[in-house]
């Protein structure tokens, strides 16, 4: 079952996830076969990061590779004021980059 979102993205579903595009059900299935031939060791889905000021942002992966390299990604089809915001934040509060597919 499709729903479709104001922002013009379907929502779809997959293994029992509701994912909030095909986009990011497509990049879960990317992330699927990455684990499966051993680049990805694992991979978290809707990771939260708290900021100050009590506001919690949820990034849509957290990828942990074979080579070391942990990464943080946003599915993102369109991107809000709210987002681009949060996004600031989040990368001064943490010693991180979030990487946008």
């Amino acid at each position: 079952m499709n729903i479709r979102h104001k922002f013009g993205n379907i929502l779809t579903y997959t293994d029992g996830i509701t994912f909030h595009s095909k986009k990011e059900e497509r990049y879960y299935q990317n992330l699927l076969l990455a684990q499966s031939a051993g680049d990805l060791l694992f991979f978290l889905r809707q990771v939260p990061f708290h900021l100050p000021g009590n506001i919690r942002y949820v990034v849509d992966f957290g990828e942990f590779w074979r080579n070391g390299e942990i990464r943080f990604v946003d599915v993102k089809g369109f991107k809000t004021r709210s987002y681009i915001t949060k996004k600031k934040i989040v990368e001064a509060t943490y010693p991180i980059k979030i990487i946008e597919a």
